[in-house]
């Protein structure tokens, strides 16, 4: 098994490395200004435009319309099942790999289930595993500044998904420059990823959802590929980018009220527990990225984590206790607000 990441202590309620931010808040609304999208265009300066991804998105958001009708109209009731299957193994790869496990070591796993989330967050096709905590590291260590990758002062096209379609502002690259990625260059399953991630993905989210239906049942491969293939990945897609968007726009922030992370149940509820963000960014540990994990919270990734742990492939599991969330709501949250384990143990 590879070394796992070195515990860190932690100061109060924040970890080591991990830095508050309490700055002006500006007052934010999602409306749709034609006027300033139109400015905001001409004004865009053009030669940082990624140009190559705008026509791969372009392209695959095509292919999902394709897909969609043929969903509806021309595919095999078990082929949406197998879509809905990679959906969830997508995500999972994305929400318990990526995130939970790789970028905050929040907990443990096991060489058969790292193998496992590092296929499953292959299939979501979302860069590779190395990259992806990095620049998720970088986010919450200055989240909503130039050096966060996905600044959503930036905008919510650009926090959604405008920021890969532009080049990184410098301050991005040079700020993950100067993060500690050890565990993850000593972990032989993300540098094997890394190294072969570009055949893996090709396999995994593209020729493998095409092939199994087509083999399997006799679905056309064409079908199989745009239904199984381009709109569930589409659509793992936006899911994931709601957390970068629309989880840092719209929602409560009982925790800290002066950071633009809030919790969000309609996010919580499409990407199996990510949205309870105002929680999550400040008790980043907590491997249930939320007060409580499971169906009460919409937290389908911390129950899955929990089972883990009792088939003994998970462990470490870390927490925060009920007296630090108290201290924090007092600290800098909403103090009228009520904890969840409190009113789980009033009924």
């Amino acid at each position: 098994m590879a070394p796992q990441a070195p515990e860190q202590e932690l100061k109060d309620d924040l970890r080591e490395g991990e830095e508050e931010h309490h700055d002006v808040l500006e007052v934010r609304e999602i409306n749709i200004d034609i006027k300033k999208i139109i400015s905001d265009l001409r004004n865009l300066d053009y030669s940082k435009v990624v140009w190559r991804n705008v026509i791969l998105f372009s392209l695959l958001h095509v292919y999902s319309v394709y897909g969609a009708y043929l969903a509806v109209f021309a595919t095999q009731w078990a082929t949406l099942g197998f879509t809905l299957i990679l959906y969830f193994m997508a995500a999972l790869g994305i929400t318990m790999g990526a995130h939970r496990l790789w970028s905050h070591r929040s907990f443990k796993a096991r060489l058969p289930l790292r193998v496992a989330l590092a296929v499953c967050q292959t299939i979501a096709f979302q860069n590779d595993i190395y990259e992806w905590a990095r620049d998720h590291r970088v986010h919450h260590k200055y989240s909503e500044t130039d050096a966060d990758p996905h600044n959503a002062r930036r905008g919510f096209f650009f926090s959604h998904m405008g920021w890969l379609m532009y080049r990184k502002h410098p301050h991005v690259i040079e700020k993950g420059k100067r993060l500690d990625l050890t565990d993850l260059e000593q972990d032989g399953v993300v540098m094997f990823q890394r190294k072969y991630y570009v055949p893996l993905v090709v396999g995994t989210c593209f020729v493998m959802p095409a092939v199994v239906p087509w083999l399997g049942w006799g679905e056309h491969p064409i079908t199989a590929l745009m239904v199984a293939g381009f709109l569930r990945y589409t659509v793992v897609l936006h899911v994931t980018w709601f957390v970068n968007s629309l989880a840092h726009w719209v929602g409560s922030k009982p925790f800290d009220k002066n950071i633009y992370p809030s919790q969000n149940s309609v996010v919580a509820y499409l990407t199996m527990g990510e949205g309870w963000h105002n929680y999550h960014h400040v008790f980043p540990w907590d491997y249930r990225a939320a007060e409580l994990g499971g169906l009460i919270n919409y937290n389908m990734t911390g129950l899955a984590i929990k089972a883990c742990s009792k088939l003994g492939l998970a462990y470490d599991l870390r927490t925060v206790s009920p007296e630090m969330i108290e201290k924090r709501i007092n600290r800098t949250g909403d103090t009228s607000y009520v904890p969840l384990y409190a009113k789980t143990k009033a009924k």
